[in-house]
């Protein structure tokens, strides 16, 4: 493994987003080489794949916005106050800082898989940090009224995901002047207003690249740049056959992680089928299983939710508002996370600080885990959660099938079998099991070749248009973004 490619890194705040082939994929400031062991030798990003992967998110330059997107507040002019201890601007953030946490974050959507993401993240108690691309490959403005896409956005916020920006249309900031990368983030800012009545403070560099006249324009619009320390390379294995690979490499980092004393802050993007649809699900289930929370960026870096917004036409969310929806949520029948059926505070019973349950006192909410095993102690790992775990003091989950059958309570998730539950009941892998008449309920499904998107790329001149008069104050005047 070369280190001289981590070392230019961290001096110049340049990383590879989707990655350079001589970075690990497990890569973080903090973290010693000792500490990188576990990555597999063999799974080394060559050039070619780099190149691959880049152009499987193509950036696209959408000219001036039309009136729908420049209405509203423009809070170029508002305040910039920087709160709290995460640093802006600067080299950026690899990691988290709270032990036994993973932040789990999606780049580049909303797309068409992006609800069913959502979905699954719910049925898991999972929470994740998505960061939005404004209108990129093809799929329209994320506040256009006929598209799908602003009612994704405010479940995020309504469910407790924090929502993040990863630019306008996808361009490399070391290929714009700084008008440009200020219009790439004001038009997001603008768009996400719209929707939410509020914007992000924390953000996520287009192919991870932010050199230092980035670093200091993002630091000068008030924004946390955030890479991360672990990256399965979902997207380039967005195939059945190859989603494998990206197991692997989970599998890897899991291998030697301690939820007492370690962390991660892993990227995947919600664009692609085979992460949203298979592993996502292999994920979530190896999390719980290996006693990790599923957070936010925010709360993993031990920043306040009022932190991580800055208010535009409406009010920032609170804290409040997020655990009163998230009480109100139905418990899933799939998954191995942090659910319950009703919360402590609904139920009257005590959080335990000791890590004992039982008799009034639940472990759901506490910092042991939440499952109550059949000895009285708290948890998550498959001796907390499985045979024997206690319902009334804590989350039990679905447990894995154990002799190839699935339904009535026994999910294939996790099973040696395969993830898929068949329309005849039975755990695999293959077309027959993930298919058609898959039981999604007692397991994952994923088609044996993904749709073709309904919605065509474009890949102009990174530095066509976008020529907003970044320095004027006309709120709602349009040709400031002409």
């Amino acid at each position: 493994m070369r280190w001289s490619s981590v070392l230019i890194a961290a001096c110049c705040g340049v990383a590879a987003a989707h990655g350079d082939h001589s970075l690990p994929n497990v890569v973080g400031r903090r973290k010693l080489p000792a500490e990188l062991k576990f990555r597999r030798p063999h799974v080394q990003r060559t050039a070619a794949a780099a190149a691959a992967a880049a152009a499987r998110v193509p950036v696209e330059d959408n000219g001036p916005l039309d009136k729908r997107q420049v209405g509203g507040k423009d809070g170029r002019c508002g305040s910039r106050t920087k709160l709290g201890k995460v640093p802006y601007g600067g080299l950026g953030i690899y990691d988290c800082t709270n032990e036994g946490d993973i932040a789990l974050t999606f780049d580049d959507g909303p797309y068409e898989y992006t609800g069913d993401l959502l979905d699954k993240l719910a049925a898991y108690g999972a929470k994740a940090t998505f960061f939005i691309t404004g209108n990129n490959i093809g799929k329209g403005m994320i506040n256009d009224p006929d598209l799908p896409w602003a009612g994704f956005i405010k479940r995020m916020t309504e469910e407790g995901h924090q929502v993040a920006s990863h630019t306008w249309s996808h361009q490399n900031a070391s290929q714009l002047t700084t008008a440009q990368l200020q219009a790439q983030m004001v038009y997001n800012e603008i768009a996400l207003n719209d929707i939410l009545g509020f914007f992000p403070t924390y953000m996520r560099p287009p192919f991870s690249i932010c050199e230092k006249a980035c670093q200091t324009i993002l630091a000068a619009l008030g924004y946390h740049i955030i890479y991360f320390d672990l990256d399965t390379e979902g997207y380039l294995h967005d195939d059945p056959t190859e989603i494998q690979t990206s197991k692997d490499i989970w599998d890897d980092a899991m291998a030697n992680a301690n939820s007492d004393t370690d962390s991660f802050l892993q990227i995947e993007h919600d664009i692609h089928y085979q992460t949203v649809y298979n592993l996502t699900d292999y994920i979530l289930t190896s999390l719980f299983q290996n006693g990790f929370r599923s957070v936010t960026v925010g709360e993993c870096l031990g920043d306040p939710l009022a932190n991580w917004y800055r208010a535009g036409s409406g009010k920032i969310p609170t804290v409040s508002a997020v655990v009163a929806r998230a009480e109100a949520d139905v418990s899933p029948t799939l998954g191995s996370g942090p659910v319950a059926t009703t919360s402590p505070a609904s139920t009257g019973d005590i959080i335990t600080t000791t890590g004992e349950c039982g008799n009034g006192i639940t472990c759901q909410g506490s910092r042991f885990g939440n499952c109550c095993s059949q000895y009285g102690w708290c948890g998550s790992s498959a001796d907390h959660c499985s045979l024997g775990c206690q319902s009334d003091w804590g989350t039990c989950p679905t447990p894995p099938s154990l002799d190839g059958s699935c339904g009535n309570g026994i999910t294939c998730l996790g099973s040696t079998f395969g993830d898929c539950c068949s329309q005849n009941g039975w755990c695999g892998s293959t077309a027959d099991y993930c298919g058609d008449g898959c039981n999604i309920a007692w397991g994952t499904c994923a088609a044996a070749k993904p749709p073709t998107p309904t919605t065509t790329s474009v890949q102009p001149s990174a530095t066509v248009g976008l020529r907003p008069a970044y320095g004027t104050c006309n709120e709602g005047d349009e040709e400031d973004y002409e």
